[in-house]
């Protein structure tokens, strides 16, 4: 179970502090705190080599394997690179990033805070396809990509940060987020 709403709240200001994102990060970025899924109840749609599990909710599972048959009845292969992302990793990832070196700035404009990723929410995808490096730009040019942007609403799935998207995030072509209907 979730702890409720304002621990959560105040558990994502406490890790902002400590990593020195600044105090008005979410209102000058427009994004919305968004609840960490309960990590028990997420089911793994694949295992990656040399990655962890890709796992989502049970609702976003069910979209996706839809979106995936779809997919594949048109020759399109999509490969789940990445899904549910907890809030502590992805503080880690933050960490990992400020300890090689890498300025808040820069590494802000290609990773949410914790607690302002979609991943969290147990219903977004990083996505790939064989023989393309995986998330980067060039993913924009593949069929898979435009296969994506055709049909991915159809089974509730939306491009998250689009070119010049208000969030400050780079364009990610890979990212895709589950919505409820």
């Amino acid at each position: 179970m979730n702890p409720p709403a304002s621990a959560y709240a105040t558990r994502i200001a406490a890790l902002h502090r400590e990593l020195g994102l600044p105090a008005d990060y979410a209102l000058r970025r427009k994004l919305a705190l968004q609840p960490e899924a309960d990590e028990a109840a997420l089911l793994t749609i694949a295992t990656p080599p040399d990655s962890p599990p890709v796992r989502l909710t049970a609702p976003a599972a069910a979209a996706w394997t839809q979106l995936h048959q779809a997919a594949l009845a048109d020759g399109i292969l999509l490969e789940p690179l990445s899904g549910f992302r907890s809030v502590n990793r992805q503080a880690e990832i933050i960490r990992g990033k400020l300890a090689a070196g890498q300025p808040l700035a820069a590494i802000l404009a290609s990773v949410a805070a914790p607690g302002y990723s979609e991943h969290h929410t147990g219903h977004a995808l990083d996505l790939g396809t064989p023989g393309e490096p995986a998330l980067e730009e060039g993913f924009a040019q593949t069929p898979a990509y435009a296969w994506l942007r055709k049909h991915a609403a159809n089974h509730g799935f939306h491009l998250s940060y689009p070119r010049d998207n208000p969030h400050g995030i780079v364009f990610e072509p890979w990212h895709w987020c589950w919505r409820r209907g």
